[in-house]
């Protein structure tokens, strides 16, 4: 057996690394974790639920950030000891096992690296995701309810907490619209890129003739914003409507009305939630998702005026971002980035992570 030498991948991993801990600053961590874990510590902390969720919540993302930190240099210790193993015993087991253990280091170190790109204002933010079926009849409502599904796997098996916070079920199949909250470390930084219009391409399960058809989604993503941050929304703006929370057939419903819909009335904006069991918590969450979409779109103007004085109108995002096609042939390519996978069964099933990362760095190359 020829000797292992990966020791180039491996200096190039731990220079990498090097310059993830600078950005990152350990020491930084390490004192918010010992801060927060004082604060978690108080015996009053669950007098104030919403304060106390915020800190354990805040405490469990940077311990696991710092875990995963320390588990490289562990790791790439361990490669070192295992390469050195397997060329001493000339052991094409350990040789095979230390050249997976590479790849699982580089991915991971990829992740980590394109978190370093998020630090946008409102990037390590929990995200609120709204999805709404555009053009192409039922098949955009089940098209919608596809991307629904794709983001809560993706949560899922990132182990993010995400909840549905409002669902409007179409007549025929699929959905309306929906809007899910996503809490995780850099949730809005890493889901942003996801935003836009969203294409599919199928042979119509809703067509008798069996013709191809295309249809459409957005997706937008705003961050929840802290109290500290919320936009004064007077109560004279809003009109608030309360209903009963409803499902598709044989689902069961509330028998009180404690679903509400919360309309801005100076921007049309409309927000709904029912997934609490009470109207004032219902109440709570679509005030908060609605702050944050005024907050969107008052950044936005800001931003679009300074396009305005500096003579630049183009937009940030193209009206079709991402194509998911099913026939004649299977791909799922990203306009922006040209990152593509022919595996779209993959890709709903949760596996977006090339697709994110790539958007990630593709977008700080734009404005760059």
């Amino acid at each position: 057996m020829t000797d292992l030498d990966i020791s180039e991948q491996i200096a190039a991993l731990r220079s990498t690394f090097a310059d993830i801990q600078a950005v990152v600053d350990v020491e930084r961590l390490m004192a918010d974790i010992a801060d927060l874990s004082g604060q978690a510590g108080e015996p009053n902390l669950w007098d104030d639920t919403e304060k106390a969720q915020k800190v354990t919540s805040d405490l469990s993302h940077r311990q696991s950030e710092l875990a995963k930190i320390n588990s490289i240099t562990t790791r790439l210790d361990d490669l070192e000891v295992l390469v050195d193993m397997a060329n001493e015993g000339q052991d094409d087991e350990s040789a095979e096992e230390a050249l997976v253990e590479l790849g699982s280091i580089q991915k991971v170190l990829g992740e980590l690296e394109v978190q370093t790109l998020l630090n946008g204002e409102f990037d390590a933010h929990a995200a609120v995701i709204t999805i709404r079926a555009g053009a192409g009849g039922v098949d955009a409502s089940d098209f919608a309810e596809m991307l629904l599904r794709m983001y809560l796997r993706w949560a899922e098996q990132h182990k993010y907490s995400a909840t549905v916070l409002d669902t409007s079920y179409a007549e025929e199949a699929g959905i309306k619209s929906a809007t899910i909250e996503v809490d995780a470390p850099y949730a809005f930084g890493t889901l942003s890129v996801e935003a836009g219009t969203h294409r599919l391409v199928r042979m119509s399960p809703f067509n008798s003739a069996g013709k191809r058809q295309t249809s459409f989604a957005a997706v937008e993503v705003v961050p929840l914003i802290q109290q500290a941050e919320v936009i004064d929304v007077p109560e004279n703006d809003i009109r608030v409507d309360v209903f009963r929370s409803s499902g598709p057939g044989g689902q069961s419903v509330n028998t009180t009305d404690s679903a509400v819909r919360i309309t801005h009335l100076p921007t049309g904006i409309v927000v709904s939630c029912q997934n609490e069991k009470s109207q004032i918590q219902n109440r709570a969450a679509a005030m908060r998702v609605l702050q944050s979409r005024l907050m969107v779109v008052q950044r936005e103007a800001e931003a679009a005026q300074k396009k305005e004085f500096a003579g630049v109108i183009t937009a940030s995002w193209g009206d079709q971002m991402r194509s998911y096609v099913l026939a004649p042939y299977q791909m799922v390519k990203d306009l922006r980035t040209d990152y593509e996978v022919n595996n779209p069964t993959n890709v709903f099933d949760g596996d977006l992570d090339g697709f994110i990362n790539a958007g990630i760095r593709w977008r700080k190359r734009d404005k760059d």
